[in-house]
């Protein structure tokens, strides 16, 4: 998984004591940010001149929907697997923290200005199996950009589930956003994600501590589309 949002495989990704001690101090400040109020909208700088709202997305095997109160359950499940938590910085949560923290997710259906969010739960035959995020990062038409997120529940993977629906976010972020580029940040050893990243074409760019930055512009993205 991604940082921002497959375990050992989502996207962001047994460790060495000292690695896990680094792990530990990176998901501190990630609950700490996560606590922070964000800026109110009228702070928040431009808007896009065409918010996306609730998107529903279908491909071939899956349906990306706004996530709902009844998939409390099966939201549990999937964020306490520790091979999800292991590569995100979140907390462990007991299942009324985690319908909270879902009730939190189901609010995020829309893209207006920077660091807005939109949170899709990812559905196969009906069971929710996982979620893909993408956070505005930039509005601007000329330099407009995005962050990819992704998690697969444990004994979803391998089948092509987050490749096909981190795919339909991308043409989501490249056509109706008009995004100039996609960013990835996913843990170093998250090595399952960091080949999924690969397969969708980003290239790596940077690295801060244990997080590798990717990133994928339209124009390589393109002709995976045709």
């Amino acid at each position: 998984m991604t940082r921002a949002l497959a375990p050992s495989f989502i996207g962001s990704s047994t460790r060495r004591s000292a690695g896990s001690a680094l792990h530990a101090v990176t998901r501190a400040l990630g609950r700490l940010r996560l606590a922070v109020p964000r800026r109110p909208r009228w702070m928040r700088g431009p808007r896009l001149e065409a918010p996306i709202v609730a998107p529903t997305l279908r491909t071939d095997r899956l349906l990306l929907r706004p996530h709902r109160m009844t998939d409390a359950a099966a939201w549990y499940a999937l964020q306490c697997e520790p091979s999800v938590l292991e590569y995100l910085p979140w907390p462990e949560r007991t299942r009324r923290q985690s319908a909270r923290h879902l009730a939190h997710r189901t609010r995020h259906t829309q893209l207006v200005q920077r660091d807005d969010f939109l949170a899709l739960g990812v559905e196969r035959d009906g069971i929710l199996i996982g979620d893909v995020s993408l956070h505005l990062r930039d509005v601007g038409a000329d330099e407009r950009s995005a962050e990819i997120g992704w998690i697969v529940a444990p004994g979803w993977e391998g089948h092509g589930y987050a490749t096909e629906a981190s795919t339909a976010v991308l043409g989501l972020a490249f056509g109706q956003l008009d995004a100039k580029w996609v960013t990835a940040v996913v843990d170093a050893g998250n090595t399952r994600s960091l080949a999924l990243a690969e397969r969708l074409g980003f290239l790596p760019v940077d690295q801060h501590g244990a997080d590798r930055v990717l990133r994928l512009s339209a124009e390589r993205f393109a002709p995976t589309t045709r």
